[in-house]
């Protein structure tokens, strides 16, 4: 297996659609850089959050999810409270080839805010919007900007496609469009 480089993730973007829209050049006058790097791409957050509130004393369960939860905020920029919690999704559209993984691993400006971002591994074949979750870990609130770089995607390819794909699995977030919530 191997990190994929910025010739490749390129070509892969742009002949084959795996990330849509696509940035070919790191964007990072005046904004927190998103874009194609040297070894993966810096995706963009969208401008829709849900932020975990206690206000209705829910309880987060991942079985029975209650979406009373959070509070859907549709705004250029949003504010996270101290140690609390919010869900975003992707501007980017992701397809993944068979052969390939990624990772996901936070940007250093945000990292040395103290906010740090968690998204599971994209399974070959899968494809869709992101849902990123989004950790305030300060005990002070914490903004996070819509239409600008969250985290990097790493890409790594293996030497042989695998066996069985998330798509041929029919992966339960398989082509999800908006902020999913925990499905069982």
């Amino acid at each position: 297996m191997s990190i994929k480089s910025d010739r490749w993730i390129r070509a892969q973007a742009t002949e084959h659609g795996m990330i849509s829209p696509f940035s070919e050049k790191q964007v990072k006058e005046g904004v927190i850089s998103y874009g194609l790097s040297s070894y993966g791409y810096d995706l963009r957050v969208a401008d829709e959050f849900k932020i975990f509130t206690n206000v209705n004393s829910a309880i987060i369960d991942p079985k029975h999810f209650d979406e009373r939860s959070f509070v859907t905020v549709h705004a250029p920029s949003v504010i996270i409270p101290p140690n609390s919690f919010a869900l975003a999704r992707s501007i980017e559209y992701f397809k993944i080839p068979r052969d390939v993984l990624t990772i996901c691993v936070g940007k250093s400006t945000y990292a040395r805010c103290g906010i740090i971002v968690n998204v599971t591994p994209f399974e070959p074949e899968w494809e869709g919007y992101v849902t990123l979750e989004i950790s305030n870990t300060t005990p002070l609130p914490a903004k996070v900007y819509a239409d600008e770089g969250l985290c990097q995607i790493l890409f790594f390819q293996s030497d042989e496609p695998c066996e069985v794909s998330y798509a041929d699995r029919k992966g339960k977030y398989q082509a999800q469009q908006g902020i999913v919530l925990p499905k069982l």
